[in-house]
């Protein structure tokens, strides 16, 4: 095949495969609620359940990246692919909490080794082509994403659960196996190349400043993470919305941080990523705070000003929260003796084990207080995150030009050091 025409065809089926990759990983979120009840369990039960659950993504970050140099990227993303579609088909028949718990569990632990060989494949493919595309590729998440939610929002009403997630869970796995055929074969995505020894640096020689990195990665993702489990909940029991209504939000949060992500590119033409996120950290803190405060208020008295409300400065959020993991995954490539695969790998670590707590106890904060006096714990992580985004920017400043900071790193995840 003629190696431009071979080259656009890889590009593509990447795309496709990001692109399922968000649809799957939203397609059952707008449906949580049912989830709940089909459980018969408290939101604080539930915060554990899906913390723990998310537990499952640690696991790869130890493994994955042997089988990747042993077998190449495609046949680990394949078969975790497969694994995904048919476990989110499965999430529907459980009636158990200890079910769901190990089906989210296993579904985590398939994610997680797909994402780390999905990216890996993206980077190697960014390589031979020598430019930056690791953005469109998780623009593409985005945008599948936002289409699973707008979907979810448009059927949720009149669309039993069982067929809903059963069908997203069918198309998912036939466009996992049609972008598996066309992606990089083992041959093409220079995996044997990365057989090369790094430094050993052990967790409790780990720099300070990547502690620093890793809490402001966790605090800037912090709110996506809550508005993705919690935000159709909101819509539901807050202001008392339908189960396609109750979607709109989130919708319009994941689709501004999609043109958010686009202009990513754009914006580091003049201006150093951190200090995008800085800037983005503190508006999307207020519209944040701004979202709850006024919907829950107008929620009895005016339901539809209410929901307008909340999508309008949920889109600011989504918005200004859109640079903060690159942000601080950008600056994992300037810390002394760690490369910046190490250095992602024990951020990745360290967020994963966080959140597992953070969800359990923003499970416990809403059944103790309220939703809307429980998302003051997002609030104040955003904001946390924009301070640390400021300090991370002035430093960038003493060091390299801002130029340098424009994309995030292109190393691909290797696996943990153990002292």
């Amino acid at each position: 095949m003629d190696q431009a025409l071979r080259a656009k065809r890889a590009q593509f089926a990447l795309m496709v495969m990001f692109f399922t990759q968000g649809v799957a990983s939203l397609s059952w979120m707008p449906r949580i609620p049912e989830f709940i009840n089909n459980l018969h369990v408290s939101n604080e039960v539930w915060g554990s359940i899906i913390g723990f659950g998310g537990a499952g993504a640690i696991i790869p970050l130890v493994f994955t990246n042997k089988l990747v140099l042993r077998f190449g990227t495609t046949p680990i993303i394949k078969y975790s692919a497969i694994s995904i579609a048919i476990i989110i088909s499965l999430l529907p028949l459980a009636n158990f909490w200890w079910i769901f718990l190990a089906l989210h569990f296993t579904m985590s632990l398939a994610f997680s080794t797909f994402n780390i060989a999905l990216n890996s494949q993206a980077v190697a493919f960014q390589k031979r082509q020598g430019k930056v595309l690791l953005g469109s590729f998780h623009g593409a998440w985005s945008i599948g994403a936002a289409t699973s939610a707008a979907i979810s929002a448009a059927i949720a009403s009149y669309t039993p659960l069982l067929i809903h997630i059963l069908s997203l869970g069918i198309i998912c796995l036939g466009l996992f196996l049609w972008a598996a055929a066309n992606m990089l074969t083992p041959a093409e995505d220079d995996h044997s190349q990365e057989r090369e020894s790094t430094n050993k640096v052990s967790w409790l020689k780990t720099p300070k400043y990547l502690w620093l990195l890793s809490i402001g990665a966790f605090a800037g993702m912090w709110p996506e993470l809550v508005i993705m489990d919690w935000s159709s909940v909101y819509s539901k029991k807050v202001l008392l919305l339908d189960a396609g209504s109750a979607a709109l939000p989130y919708t319009c949060f994941i689709v501004a941080m999609i043109f958010g992500r686009f202009s990513i590119v754009k914006l580091t033409e003049k201006y150093q990523i951190a200090r995008i996120s800085q800037i983005g950290g503190a508006f999307g803190s207020i519209a944040l705070a701004l979202a709850i405060f006024t919907s829950a208020n107008l929620a009895t008295a005016n339901q539809g000003l209410a929901l307008l409300l909340l999508c309008f400065f949920f889109a600011i959020a989504g918005y200004g929260i859109s640079s903060m993991v690159p942000g601080f995954y950008s600056a994992t490539g300037h810390i002394d003796g760690l490369s910046t695969a190490q250095a992602l790998s024990r951020m990745a670590l360290f967020n994963y084990t966080i959140i597992i707590f953070a969800k359990m106890f923003m499970g416990s904060l809403i059944d103790n207080t309220s939703l809307p006096l429980a998302m003051i714990f997002p609030i104040v992580m955003f904001a946390f995150a924009s301070v640390i985004s400021g300090f991370v920017a002035s430093r960038n400043n003493r060091i390299e030009k801002a130029d340098t900071l424009a994309y995030p790193p292109t190393s691909p995840i290797t696996e943990i050091d153990v002292p």
